[in-house]
């Protein structure tokens, strides 16, 4: 199937065209350390001279336990979320839970994310369409990755055209995600743009009992693989100590290994598109 562009910004995601990179901390933990974050994140990309979209989140609603940092809440994030974007001329994307919040988040972000737990939440994918900006939705853990065309066309019935199916992992038995390569090449038969999340692929849901652990020794061999299936993009959220990071810190990338992994990552694309004429059939 010929495959869709979706454009934001100045940025590019099609499965034929190069890496574009989804990046940035689980949460906003303050104001000022997300800033500090997004304004590393901006240098490196620049650096390797990649397309990047910087990752917010105001609200981890999914936490493990009720007593987890959950986020500094909507309307204090999208008005600092809102200048910070502007002054550093990037492209935003922004998790949505609630189908109410769509239209106020699309006044900031120029990506609304639909997380994994909520993927086949119609009111939600609708929320989302309707607001005109481009969806990036989470494969649910349990879902397989042909099914993911429901809602595909779910968002399509809406008028919606920019539409990009990011993998996760899937439910490995008890408090364990595996990856099937194979589903990035199925949700690519789409059409549309394939993220692969290198990060939460890793997780190890519930595996501290409170709050979720996970394997980050594993990203790289992860992303590596789905970089040599010439995917859109890659997903992954970054911290300057994983350690103390109020969320997904077992599974985050350190913000010092940003650089190294990007650049190679960008090695392996680039050496799948240029084999690419190579077919088993």
């Amino acid at each position: 199937m010929k495959q869709k562009e979706v454009k934001v910004k100045n940025v590019v995601f099609s499965n034929d065209r190069p890496l574009v990179y989804l990046a940035g901390p689980c949460v906003i933990e303050t104001p000022k350390a997300y800033e500090a974050e997004a304004i590393k994140l901006k240098s490196i990309f620049a650096a390797l001279k990649t397309p990047f979209v910087l990752k917010a989140s105001f609200d981890k609603a999914n936490r493990t336990s009720h007593n987890s940092f959950r986020g500094i809440g909507m309307e204090s994030a999208l008005d600092f979320l809102k200048d910070l974007k502007n002054r550093l001329c990037v492209p935003l994307l922004v998790d949505v839970h609630e189908a109410a919040q769509a239209s106020r988040v699309a006044e900031v972000a120029d990506i609304l994310q639909i997380p994994a737990f909520m993927c086949r939440q119609t009111d939600l994918l609708f929320a989302c369409a309707d607001t005109g900006r481009a969806v990036n939705v989470k494969k649910g853990q349990f879902l397989s990755p042909w099914d993911t065309e429901n809602i595909v066309r779910k968002l399509e019935s809406r008028g919606a055209k920019d539409i990009m199916l990011t993998e996760r992992g899937s439910s490995f038995g008890y408090g364990n995600l595996v990856v099937d390569m194979r589903g990035l090449e199925i949700m690519k038969d789409f059409g549309y743009p394939v993220i692969f999340d290198a990060t939460h692929s890793v997780q190890k849901p519930g595996g501290l009992g409170t709050a979720t652990g996970g394997d980050r020794r594993f990203i790289m061999p992860l992303a590596k693989a789905a970089a040599a299936l010439k995917i859109a993009g890659v997903f992954f959220e970054a911290h300057p100590d994983p350690a103390k990071a109020l969320s997904d810190g077992p599974n985050s990338l350190k913000l010092d290994a940003v650089k190294p992994v990007v650049a190679a990552l960008n090695r392996v694309d680039r050496l799948a598109r240029e084999i690419s004429g190579v077919s088993s059939n």
